[in-house]
């Protein structure tokens, strides 16, 4: 299988509020940079679209090694939550129903697909993949500002 390197964050403005997300793909020496935006969405709802527009883009499957700063998307990953929150129909173990599960479904798809592995990267510090995903999803967000009038 290849290896394929992902880097991914979620940004908004408000929450709920504009936002956007950003990934980068790394295979070899090859580096690929994605993003995009909605006019109207939650930060968790960017975090999970960036992993999943990236993931969606591998034509076959691949080892991944994903890295993230959403501890959400993480640890319901690699903690085997969304797929307790899936076999419950999307209901959490508080019995209150889980949040994003359109979302979710896609992303426990594509990793029956994929063998992902994921790492927790702390926001805004040293790492510069990490930083980039940022600086493109802000930039998405603020395509969605209303002009100053």
């Amino acid at each position: 299988m290849k290896q394929v390197t992902i880097y991914t964050d979620g940004a908004c403005s408000g929450n709920p509020g504009p936002g956007g997300w950003g990934a980068i793909l790394q295979y070899g020496s090859h580096t690929r940079e994605l993003s995009g935006g909605e006019a109207h969405t939650t930060n968790n709802r960017m975090e999970l679209t960036g992993v999943i527009e990236a993931l969606s883009l591998l034509k076959e499957p691949c080892q991944v090694e994903l890295y993230s700063d959403s501890k959400y998307v993480i640890d319901a990953l690699s903690k085997g939550w969304a797929k307790s929150w899936q076999a419950r129909g999307w209901v959490k173990s508080d019995k209150k129903p889980a949040l994003n599960p359109d979302l979710w479904e896609k992303l426990l798809n594509l990793c029956q697909r994929h063998s992902v592995r994921c790492h927790w990267v702390k926001g805004h510090a040293d790492n510069p993949y990490n930083n980039r995903c940022d600086e493109l999803a802000v930039g998405e967000w603020q395509k969605f500002r209303k002009p100053q009038e």
